[in-house]
């Protein structure tokens, strides 16, 4: 309820950044149902990868003006994405990359259960399939318990991205079945906005960002670390800070 509170706090910069990932999102999943190449593929995923961090930091900025009492700014909350955390976003990017690629290799391995014989059916494929789901659950799990509150960590205090990731995935792993739950939902959401043709995602999206923060704040004592030095973070919350 805190997402979507935050959504109708700040519809115009909030709503402009859920237009944005709305249409990248499905701008993607048509290139993918249309069958691209190799290279296409790749790139959209290398795309997705340096777009979804920055997109994640500005709405975490959205919810941090309002925590502090600032009128929300969309040039502020530009500069947090694209100034004031960029290096280390750019870490923390390098580490998904490498994530991927090593789930991509471990999916092309999956190949040596395919069928041998040309004319196989779905009980023949069975193990492939149990099998490529297993592998893709597995990282899956991997990417979102390193990045659900490493992106929000980054955010709040001055850390480096391994320090975020160590600490997000940390936190999953104490919290295992309400993460299992939240997980399962950003997914059943995933899948109706591309169901409604991305209209449910413009409100979804940051509302899911914004909730992110929120939960952040409720699970991670974040205190031992220093605070930036500038920007929006770089005062208390108006609420007491953890």
């Amino acid at each position: 309820m805190l997402g979507f509170k935050d959504v109708t706090r700040a519809p115009r910069v909030s709503l402009s950044y859920g237009v944005v990932m709305a249409s990248v999102i499905m701008a993607a999943s048509i290139l993918v149902w249309q069958g691209s190449s190799t290279w296409v593929m790749l790139l959209l995923l290398v795309g997705l990868v340096f777009f979804a961090p920055i997109a994640c930091v500005g709405i975490y900025a959205i919810s941090a003006q309002l925590e502090r009492d600032i009128p929300v700014s969309l040039v502020r909350t530009l500069r947090a994405c694209l100034k004031r955390y960029i290096g280390t976003e750019l870490v923390f990017v390098l580490a998904l990359i490498i994530v991927f690629l090593v789930w991509a290799r471990a999916s092309s391995m999956t190949s040596i259960f395919m069928p041998n014989r040309g004319d196989y059916g779905w009980a023949d494929l069975s193990a492939y399939l149990a099998i490529m789901s297993l592998v893709s659950v597995f990282f899956l799990g991997i990417t979102f318990a390193a990045s659900v509150f490493a992106l929000p960590m980054i955010m709040h205090r001055d850390v480096d991205a391994i320090t975020a990731i160590v600490t997000s995935i940390n936190a999953v792993l104490r919290n295992k079945l309400a993460m299992l739950v939240w997980g399962l939902l950003i997914g059943c959401g995933l899948l109706l906005g591309l169901a409604s043709a991305g209209i449910f995602l413009v409100v979804f999206l940051p509302a899911v960002g914004h909730a992110v923060w929120h939960g952040y704040l409720e699970t991670i004592d974040a205190s031992q670390f220093p605070r930036h030095v500038a920007g929006i973070t770089a005062t208390a919350r108006a609420a007491k800070e953890r």
